[in-house]
């Protein structure tokens, strides 16, 4: 018999829910030929010994069910005016009138953890308390955990760091005060927090205060350790601490350890763009103002025993000049920058090159002050810095391979033809052809019609006209040019962070060298940022005391102790 309408309606009706068939599979156990429902007043007794506070905890008032602790409750103590006031009810009375009891909304089952020292199976609910309906005597240290090492399922090393803990002490002399009571719990001398379920539920379930000075060993456990963190993220190392402990500003806690975690730094691949936004290189004031020089190859050997390509790009005209080679020694460079570039277009103001030994060297030291020009260098690992050689060496590479003969190799046959086309071709960042820019005309090409004839009045006519043409084309130009390199960094710079460091700061520095998959991806040594110039970054190595050079997207900032 029972007063109790939807557990009756349970039997009479067949409801389609998953919450119904959970508590239809419980009443399965019991052996139920018939529910009767009666009147509630009909029921005191099962409604009394409902009520009656046993002297020992009752499971069915856990925080960890929604239902508050049982100082919360106000209810009102039984007279003799009540009913059943004739029946002396005591504890192990009432428990012999209980036929049987049932948890309709049961916990969920933690996999059962060995204990470090002892080697025993203890099993943990939510809030990693011992299961109260196994046994009425439970020890008190059952209740705390053996979660990642004995200091933390120690209920006595807890008791006495939070006793020395002061923000501890001060909510535990404030706990007569209902916005503390809302807040915190305190069970067999251990002060618990009650936290929210999740967001969408107002039930609470009690977690571990951890004093302060409990907190940095149960990181180390909970973050460093192969099996309880494995140097997971700050995501997963919180969720795994969350529902067990709590401290003030936690999450900041761990994101903060997470961060100066050197193994971490190491080895993470970063799921973001590279720091740092683009600096696109100002377009010279002309042509032959800054030129830049890079080699192809090896390539495979022709008849002629040519192997590399030097290439020579104007950043203002973009016009290329290519010249074949056997080597790539200084030597042969420096005879081919003279004879193939120099004595052709005369001397520029810079060369920007990398820092190639076949370009850094004395003997390419000694041509520069002999002629006149300023070479200057990229940054090291950055072939961006050098990006419009580099991107003719991927424009003119599968040209050669179209025209050439495999079976010969005589790619270097069709270079002049490849590199004249290219010149000869409209550009899409200047909107004009490098020949044109360079010479104020277009080439003409065998299939053109032959062109048209022009009288000047005056000899010199031709020269203005010319310079006129020229201006226009550079001005344009260099207009082209400042556009294009906008719309490029306005996409190079979309949903990228531009990191700025400033001196003092610890970085590791990205390892360019050949790695395998299980190589550390930047340094093991920290290195601390002497010069600032952002995007470009000097550090120094801590144990060498060796000055570099790195841009922003190449270092990773680390936090340290």
């Amino acid at each position: 018999m029972t007063d109790h309408c939807p557990l009756w309606c349970i039997m009479q009706k067949t409801v389609k829910n998953n919450r119904v068939n959970r508590i239809t599979l419980l009443l399965q156990e019991y052996n139920i030929e018939k529910v009767i429902h009666i009147r509630g007043c009909y029921n005191c007794l099962p409604d009394y010994l409902s009520r009656y506070p046993l002297e020992q905890e009752d499971e069915l008032f856990n925080i960890e069910y929604g239902l508050a602790s049982k100082d919360s409750f106000s209810i009102p103590p039984l007279t003799s005016q009540d009913k059943v006031s004739d029946i002396p009810l005591t504890t192990d009375t009432a428990k012999s009138h209980i036929v049987a009891t049932m948890t309709l909304r049961p916990r969920k089952k933690q996999p059962k953890l060995l204990d470090d020292s002892t080697g025993a199976l203890h099993s943990h609910d939510d809030v990693a308390t011992s299961d109260l309906t196994s046994k009425s005597n439970v020890s008190a240290s059952s209740k705390i955990p053996a979660h990642f090492s004995t200091n933390y399922s120690d209920i006595t090393h807890l008791k006495t760091e939070q006793d020395k803990d002061p923000f501890i002490q001060r909510i535990l002399s404030n706990l007569h005060c209902k916005s503390y009571r809302l807040s915190f719990l305190q069970e067999d001398n251990i002060l618990y927090k009650l936290v929210s379920i999740d967001r969408y539920s107002e039930r609470k379930r009690k977690v571990i205060y951890l004093p302060s000075s409990m907190i940095a060993s149960l990181l180390r456990s909970a973050h460093d350790d192969p099996m309880n963190g494995g140097h997971f993220s700050l995501a997963r190392t919180y969720h795994k601490l969350k529902n067990h402990f709590w401290w003030p500003k936690m999450q900041n806690t761990i994101y903060k350890y997470i961060q100066s975690c050197r193994l971490c730094k190491q080895y993470n691949i970063s799921r973001y763009k590279k720091y740092g936004h683009l600096h696109p290189i100002s377009p010279p004031a002309g042509p032959f103002e800054l030129i830049g020089i890079d080699f192809c190859g090896p390539l495979a050997r022709t008849p002629r025993e040519n192997q590399y390509v030097m290439i020579l790009t104007d950043y203002f005209t973009r016009h290329v000049t290519t010249v074949a080679l056997p080597n790539c020694t200084a030597e042969t460079i420096a005879q081919s920058l003279f004879n193939d570039f120099f004595c052709k277009y005369g001397v520029p103001s810079v060369i920007l090159s990398d820092r190639g030994t076949h370009f850094h060297n004395r003997l390419m030291e000694n041509i520069q002050k002999l002629i006149g020009y300023n070479h200057i260098y990229s940054t090291a690992y950055h072939p961006q810095t050098n990006g419009v050689v580099e991107r003719f060496n991927a424009t003119f590479i599968p040209q050669i391979a179209k025209l050439q003969n495999a079976q010969a190799n005589n790619w270097d046959e069709y270079l002049q033809a490849v590199v004249f086309a290219y010149n000869s071709g409209i550009h899409k960042v200047t909107q004009f052809s490098p020949y044109q820019l360079l010479f104020g005309r277009s080439p003409r090409l065998p299939i053109h019609a032959p062109s048209a004839h022009y009288t000047f009045t005056k000899p010199h006519d031709y020269f203005e006209q010319l310079k006129r043409t020229l201006h226009i084309y550079h001005e344009t130009s260099r207009e082209n040019i400042l556009q294009q390199q906008q719309l490029a960094k306005v996409r190079y710079d979309r949903n990228r962070l531009n990191l700025h460091l400033k001196t003092g700061d610890k970085v590791l520095t990205r390892l360019h060298n050949s790695r395998g998959k299980l190589d550390p991806e930047f340094s093991s040594i920290p290195k601390t940022v002497v010069y600032v110039n952002h995007p470009l970054y000097t550090v120094q190595d801590e144990q060498t005391h060796e000055l570099m050079q790195f841009l922003i997207g190449d270092l990773r900032p680390i936090l340290l102790d």
